[in-house]
């Protein structure tokens, strides 16, 4: 009986990730802000289409509520029961209309039971004066309420237990009879009767969120401020979504949007941004601790002799840790502990230098893969500040320069989106990589290539949005080789988009194209670079640029005769080579 959304949680599907870059499933682009190419368009129209293909809703406050209602009239009319109960079930339920009927109809009696619904409603005593519960004074019979059990309290004692209960939090939404024996459930009809206004306003807005927080189809948007909420298919594809305030998310985990890199190493990767490891990784790395006190000591200038601060303040030699009084010409001068210098060659210094040896090694890579992390995302902010301008301001003022309408000059508006989009994924690629098994060589080869040759293409796409547009911009009338810089920038975008292509394709794969042969191809990445996106003289892209090619699609081929690129992996191969020497792909 439940309707088609809720068959979803009689199974758990799991979710089949679809390409977020071809489309091949038919649906759009996530986010309204990368929109690839085609997808790009102002009309309301063609919007409103793009988002009934994704696999998820915007709801707004209003929209949560027809909602809300929708479900309580539904579950309502098929049990015959009033708004208040079936607003009672529906939230012992968690809002899930096929588990509701499900219970009720394999066993009422124990439903009933269980969320305080009575089979039947004993009315109040017709006697002229009954005692509260509560406060034990006589009130006439009209001055008195009670729930669905007959248990009589007064006004006045009603609105306290209420206030109170709803001041207490969301567990009002659970509220019984204030008789301690009895668990008549006190629903939403006695709280509009019987409390303030404003009590009755906390009330509905908890019940508002109930029906987001715990429904397992919607979420809040995380975004600082937003009001909105999303409602997923689940078992629909990718969890990447856009919320209406521009911010994008994933589903699954509520943070920023990171495909294609998993739920999992996004998780361990802001714990480790965030952790006091790094501060003690930093403080081993780049301190040695006193000998005598053992307080910490960074060295922060070229003499080897080291005075702890008062009141230690015992004088040692930085390399060996031992007492300068005994430092000397015997041990090899001031400045050149050979005594330290010869344990070490014979593997005899302590265990302590092997861990800061360790630690500062540790410490270098992880700065090697946080700083790139960071930088791609700062790259991206900057991208998608220099969007909205292009958007509101550059493009118009453009348009008017070069004698060209706004619709002509949509490539440029496809490139920064896909700029915003690429950043973001190659942000991620570093959290990848970070966490990526060091033995796994011939995987960490293939992820490294595939992540400079993305990296390279992005780099090049966006000195030419950024730059070489500035100079059409600038330009006091039309310049005749305005129709080569679109030529241009139009192919690197396409460029770039196929090797992110290639990258998302291998990272959700988990690297399995790699082969387990012997043969380590070196990475001729500079060759490859070089030949896709360069501009000839014409200001024609060289490099045949076409969109994401299957398995079975024709390799493209690069203007040097002797080498081929490798559709899975875009790795340059010789012409004599019938195989791709990095993924083993077949030409």
């Amino acid at each position: 009986m439940g309707s088609e959304e809720d068959m979803h949680d009689a199974n758990d599907v799991q979710s089949v990730e679809d390409d977020f870059y071809t489309g091949e499933t038919g649906m759009g682009s996530e986010d309204d802000d990368y929109n690839f190419g085609d997808n790009y368009s102002d009309d309301s129209e063609d919007v409103t289409s793009h988002r009934q293909q994704q696999n998820y809703t915007i709801l707004s406050e209003a929209d949560i509520r027809q909602h809300q209602g929708e479900n309580i009239n539904r579950v309502s009319t098929v049990l015959s029961i009033p708004r208040y109960a079936a607003c009672i079930l529906l939230r012992h339920y968690n809002w899930s209309i096929s588990r509701v009927h499900d219970e009720w109809f394999a066993d009422e009696e124990h439903v009933r039971k269980a969320v305080g619904l009575l089979e039947r409603t004993v009315e109040l005593s017709n006697a002229r004066e009954l005692t509260c519960g509560i406060c034990f004074e006589n009130y006439p019979c009209g001055r008195m309420s009670s729930a669905s059990c007959g248990h009589p309290f007064c006004g006045a004692c009603w609105r306290g237990y209420i206030s109170t209960s709803v001041s207490d939090g969301p567990g009002c939404l659970m509220l019984r009879c204030p008789d301690p024996s009895c668990g008549a459930a006190v629903g939403q009809n006695m709280i509009d009767v019987l409390t303030t206004s404003e009590d009755k306003e906390k009330y509905s807005r908890y019940l508002l969120r109930s029906y987001v927080e715990d429904n397992r189809k919607i979420k809040w948007c995380p975004a600082p401020g937003c009001e909105f909420a999303v409602e997923f298919v689940i078992g629909s594809g990718s969890y990447d979504v856009c919320c209406s305030c521009s911010y994008s998310f994933c589903w699954n985990c509520a943070e920023e949007a990171h495909r294609p890199v998993d739920c999992a190493t996004v998780a361990k990767w802001i714990l480790k941004n965030s952790a006091e490891s790094e501060n003690m990784n930093w403080i081993l790395a780049n301190s040695k601790p006193c000998p005598k006190c053992k307080r910490p000591i960074e060295k922060n200038q070229g003499c080897m002799h080291i005075t702890c601060t008062p009141p230690c303040k015992f004088e040692f030699c930085w390399l060996c840790l031992g007492p300068w009084s005994e430092h000397g010409e015997r041990t090899g001068g001031f400045y050149a502990c050979n005594r330290y210098e010869a344990a070490k060659q014979e593997g005899a210094y302590d265990e302590s230098e092997r861990r800061r040896e360790m630690a500062k090694n540790s410490l270098e890579r992880y700065t090697h893969y946080y700083e790139r992390w960071a930088t791609n995302q700062s790259s991206r902010q900057k991208a998608l500040a220099d969007l909205h301008s292009m958007q509101t301001e550059k493009l118009e003022k453009l348009s008017d320069t070069q004698s060209q309408p706004e619709s002509q000059l949509k490539f440029i508006i496809e490139a920064w989106l896909q700029i915003v989009e690429c950043r973001r994924v190659l942000k991620w690629t570093y959290a990848y990589g970070f966490y990526l098994p060091e033995h796994e060589h011939a995987k960490r080869q293939f992820f490294e290539y595939l992540q400079g040759e993305a990296e390279s293409g992005l780099e090049r796409l966006h000195q030419c949005a950024e730059k070489e547009l500035q100079v059409y911009l600038d330009a006091e009338g039309p310049m005749a080789d305005f129709n080569d810089f679109r030529t241009k920038l139009a192919g690197l975008t396409s460029v770039t988009k196929n090797y992110f292509e290639n990258l998302v394709r291998a990272l959700e794969t988990g690297l399995k194209d790699v082969g387990t042969s012997n043969n380590q191809a070196t990475c001729s990445k500079g060759s490859s670079s070089k030949s896709l996106g360069n501009k000839s003289k014409s200001g024609k892209i060289k490099a045949v640029a076409g969109s994401s090619s299957g398995s079975g699609a024709p390799s493209r081929s690069f203007d040097d005769g002797n080498l081929w690129s490798c559709d899975r992996c875009t790795y340059a191969n010789p012409r004599s080579t019938t195989t791709c020497q990095m993924c083993e792909h077949h030409k």
